[in-house]
């Protein structure tokens, strides 16, 4: 009985100290602070966790299929490119400003699963720059979104450029113009 006593105790007294510590506005939130590797580790492994666990039983299309990668390169430069990057086109001036840091998807897709990459573009992380798309794309676009991520992670700056040119000389002039 003293034993289970004294668990519980420490366990208040814990609860009581985290509950301080929170109140107390000692933990810096600012951007330009980077977390802690404790605070770091925690939230890694809490949205891995979650996206996979998420993620399970989501079956992914084909994401080889040339008509839904194609579809793909025109959501993705249109939504994903300006914090993202691509092959040969780096991440805009602000995205080293944002915390945390948008990753550069041409690596980081590399790490996940079709279904993750879809259930992360659907659903987006909260506290990071990375919105849900669930409300204003269908789940094919966001699944052609995935198959050209997955697409980009072996594709050199050459070929995204010529992927580019084709869709501009594709385009109609008037929207061409400004574009670039």
């Amino acid at each position: 009985m003293k034993t289970f006593l004294t668990f519980v105790g420490t366990l208040i007294a814990l609860i009581v100290a985290f509950l301080i510590f929170i109140y107390s506005g000692l933990y810096n939130i600012s951007a330009t602070v980077p977390h802690n590797s404790i605070t770091r580790w925690v939230i890694s492994k809490t949205m891995d966790n979650s996206v996979r666990y998420h993620a399970e039983l989501i079956e992914a299309p084909d994401i080889n299929d040339t008509s839904l990668i194609n579809l793909g390169f025109k959501e993705y430069t249109h939504s994903c490119m300006g914090c993202h990057g691509a092959p040969g086109i780096s991440r805009p001036e602000n995205a080293p400003t944002m915390y945390p840091h948008p990753p550069a998807l041409v690596h980081a897709a590399v790490e996940w699963k079709p279904s993750e990459l879809f259930w992360i573009t659907k659903n987006g992380i909260k506290m990071t720059g990375m919105p849900e798309f669930a409300s204003a794309k269908s789940d094919k676009q966001i699944w052609s979104i995935v198959a050209f991520v997955k697409k980009m992670t072996t594709m050199t700056p050459e070929q995204f450029k010529a992927l580019r040119a084709s869709e501009e000389k594709a385009m109609p002039r008037y929207q061409q113009k400004g574009r670039r």
